[in-house]
């Protein structure tokens, strides 16, 4: 069933201890959002919640503070956590554990980590000591269990954030073997911002009776976000180009919504580093996040833009889902993505608590197909900014060609296709060709245009057929190879006798093993045929 409750005036209303409620007042809220006022009071009463509302609307608390009002009773034991939360990435794990650090100063929990890029030694000394929450990816948390070094029989509550996310990177097989290896008696929270129907299916197979809750229209953006199209050629510096014009355009003061940080989403890792590159050469202040990248310099990355230390942020998808940067003003996707779920968690990261937010989407010739599927999903329309759409599109400038990279196209081999395997351009062969030409002709009297340009050879006469040939004459022998009478056969000195020693009367009394001689049946496979030295 959907929830259709009033939204409550304050945290108070909605059950929570005061010990939570003394950590929100302090953190400066006093005011539930929507997922908040009617996921908590169903959270508190043991029930399997499926809460569906769009990215920024505080999902994060709206499972954080009912589980520590759970927790305030009982204890932990070694190995075997009270809770777990599923994150996708590591940044959305390190995001969740600020918020249990944030909401329960008042309370006397562990909470551990678990993700990639971690020793496993520190991971497992907070295992064994024992604890409360447990936060982790589903790959490094199969990875310790396999270890030996955690038992999930002990979990209270399982939450499962991001599950469209979790779909999407593959995580199902093991979010399903981990779901095995916890009690059936826990209480299951899903939260997610878009609910295709692969992870309808799965709630089925996880939750028991669950609430749903949907605050939202599935898939829809916040109403405070300004989208546009913006055209552009699809060769790569012609869209870097076109970025860098949009950015400084947004830098402009006049504008609605200037530009205070941005993150450029790109849908390759390989692109933002080439994008990364060309905003730094440019000199943009600008940092790179990708999957690829180590944990420290993801997490100093990230910092610094939080900070305001940096004000672009060029990343992957792995930065377009739940990371909390309250204050980001513009998102550019400098790529359409494939999938059009990614594309309300990419603007999802502007426009956050009732802010203003701008959203520019480049699109080239090619991507009519994704665009169509992603106004599709939002059930609207994106306006295209002022200079037109595609069919406006100004076309490419003629003769200008992208400038040579390296690689298969310039240089294979090491040299360039324009380049003759002796280093000489194009321009400069027909320069040596026509000077050797001239030469030619001056050389034949230059009275005539159509001189040989080659001195011809003297050509050999074709040899007639064999029948047609002259016989061979008979040649006499050669006398020099004749025997001469007048030398008598040579005679040959005697040779001495052999010395008889006791080595060879040894020699004399082993007996010598016939190299016919039968050793038994014939090895299958040589048919009648043995070698010898098989025999011996």
């Amino acid at each position: 069933m959907t929830e259709t409750e009033t939204k409550p005036l304050s945290f108070s209303d909605l059950g929570l201890s005061q010990a939570v409620l003394d950590a929100v007042t302090t953190s400066g809220y006093t005011i539930p959002t929507p997922i908040q006022a009617q996921a908590i009071p169903h959270v508190l009463q043991r029930r399997d919640v499926l809460g569906i509302a769009q990215t920024g609307t505080g999902k994060t608390a709206a499972f954080t503070l009912p589980m520590l009002s759970i927790l305030e009773q009982g204890r932990a034991r070694a190995r075997m956590p009270r809770t777990l939360i599923l994150e996708p990435t590591r940044e959305l794990a390190a995001q969740v554990e600020e918020s249990f650090v944030k909401y329960g100063q008042n309370h006397k929990l562990s909470v551990a980590l678990l993700i990639g890029g971690v020793s496993f030694g520190d991971q497992d000394q907070k295992i064994t000591r024992g604890v409360d929450v447990l936060i982790a990816t589903p790959g490094r948390l199969l990875d310790h269990f396999e270890r030996g070094k955690l038992l999930l029989t002990g979990i209270e509550v399982l939450v499962i954030d991001e599950a469209d996310r979790m779909l999407d990177m593959g995580f199902i097989p093991d979010i399903e073997r981990i779901a095995g290896l916890c009690p059936f008696t826990r209480q299951t929270l899903f939260f997610t911002a878009t609910m295709p129907p692969e992870i309808q299916r799965i709630t089925e197979k996880f939750l028991s009776n669950p609430v749903k809750i949907e605050v939202a229209r599935a898939s829809s953006t916040a109403t405070t976000i300004t989208q546009k199209l913006v055209a552009t050629h699809g060769r790569d510096y012609e869209k870097r180009e076109t970025l860098r014009r949009l950015i400084r355009v947004a830098q402009e003061e006049g504008s609605d919504n200037p530009l205070k940080n941005g993150i450029i989403f790109c849908n390759r890792k390989s692109e933002v580093a080439t994008v990364y590159k060309s905003l730094q050469k440019h000199g943009f202040s600008v940092g790179a996040l990708h999957g690829d990248m180590d944990q420290r310099s993801r997490m100093n990355a990230l910092d610094a833009f939080r900070k305001n230390e940096l004000t672009l942020l060029v990343a992957s998808d792995v930065a377009a889902r739940g990371l909390d940067i309250p204050d980001v003003s513009h998102v550019f996707n400098y790529d359409i993505p494939h999938h059009a779920e990614d594309y309300v968690h990419r603007i999802g990261r502007t426009g956050r608590a009732g802010r203003l937010g701008t959203a520019l989407t480049l699109i080239a010739r090619g991507d009519e197909k994704s665009l169509a599927a992603i106004e599709k999903l939002i059930n609207r329309s994106i306006p295209w900014d002022e200079s037109g759409d595609l069919a406006a599109l100004p076309p490419a400038p003629e003769g200008e060609e992208r400038p040579a990279r390296r690689g298969r196209e310039s240089s294979r081999g090491g040299r360039d296709k324009e380049r003759s395997p002796r280093g000489k351009s194009r321009g400069e062969r027909e320069h040596v060709r026509t000077a050797r030409e001239q030469k030619i002709i001056d050389a034949a009297g230059g009275e005539a245009e159509d001189a040989p340009l080659v001195a011809e050879k003297p050509r050999r006469e074709p040899r007639p057929p064999r029948e047609e040939r002259a016989p061979r004459e008979a040649r006499p022998p050669r006398a020099d190879l004749a025997p001469r009478a007048d030398l008598a056969p040579r005679e040959e000195a005697p040779r001495p006798a052999l010395q008889v020693t006791d080595r060879s009367r040894r020699e004399e009394r082993r007996p010598r093993r016939d190299r016919d001689q039968d050793d038994g049946p014939t090895p299958k496979g040589f048919g009648e045929f043995l070698p010898g030295f098989m025999k011996r």
